[in-house]
């Protein structure tokens, strides 16, 4: 038995990295998928390589309208939501405090911590509380533990994330309904090694020098692949974690250790 045969799920953030992997696992377990991000051209190319029970959607998860809309999209083809995967996030603009505007700040916010907000308002008023069921599944990072230089919008938008899937568990738990927390560390994918790239740059140094620096204090002394994230994401969303509930889980070949 597929661990989600009869289910739906919902992925954002599903046109590049970790978002188009997870939807392909989930489709391998059994589940239909709908895969949702603001660049439909590539979410719809991702969609098409994963055959008839998958379908993508346009949208900008921090406005409420395009959330309605999404989660309308899978009610209306499939009848539920079973699955709600918090994966759309943006880096935001590197800036020291003293340089942070409030556009950055707020901007960064709204994608990595009001959109799961609002995500997870409409899942369960549309389909989870209803039907006293359901998973959520939010996506940290290893800023959101220790902080990050140049990264305070970052880090404090992935913290107070956290902290929304804790009270989300306590206030859904009753429903039958869980809320967890994958928190990668660094995964290897295009956007990672384009900021390898861009640091190296600003340094005057070989790429392997930052390679070197971000993996000194990870105990495998190694980068996460999506697939690594993903198998820990679709666990906490399938019913073999059905006790599991307000947990972070960190993902990150053990740089950070709760």
């Amino acid at each position: 038995m597929k661990r989600f045969e009869g289910k739906v799920a919902i992925v954002t953030g599903a046109s590049t990295g970790l978002g188009p992997v997870m939807s392909r696992m989930l489709v391998d377990e059994g589940a239909k998928v709908l895969m949702a991000a603001r660049r439909v051209e590539l979410v719809e190319a991702e969609a098409a390589k994963l055959g008839d029970g998958v379908f993508a959607v346009r949208a900008d998860v921090t406005k409420e309208a395009d959330v309605a809309a999404m989660v309308d999209a899978a009610m209306s083809r499939w009848g539920q939501v079973d699955v709600m995967m918090n994966n759309a996030a943006v880096p935001g603009t590197d800036q020291y405090i003293w340089e942070q505007t409030p556009e950055n700040w707020i901007s960064t916010y709204e994608v990595d911590c009001m959109a799961a907000m609002l995500c997870t308002k409409t899942v369960l008023n549309r389909s989870m509380m209803e039907r006293k069921t359901g998973a959520i599944v939010n996506f940290s990072s290893g800023a959101g533990w220790y902080g990050m230089a140049r990264k305070s919008h970052y880090s404090a938008a992935k913290g107070a994330l956290r902290i929304l899937t804790k009270t989300v568990a306590r206030e859904v738990g009753e429903f039958g309904i869980r809320c967890n927390c994958v928190v990668p560390g660094m995964i290897a994918t295009d956007l990672m090694m384009d900021y390898v790239k861009r640091i190296a740059g600003e340094q005057g140094v070989e790429e392997e020098v930052i390679h070197k620096q971000l993996l000194a204090d990870c105990a495998l002394k190694t980068y996460s692949r999506p697939e690594d994230v993903a198998n820990l994401a679709l666990f906490l969303a399938s019913d073999q974690a059905r006790t599991i509930t307000g947990q972070s889980i960190t993902v990150d070949a053990g740089q950070v250790m709760v």
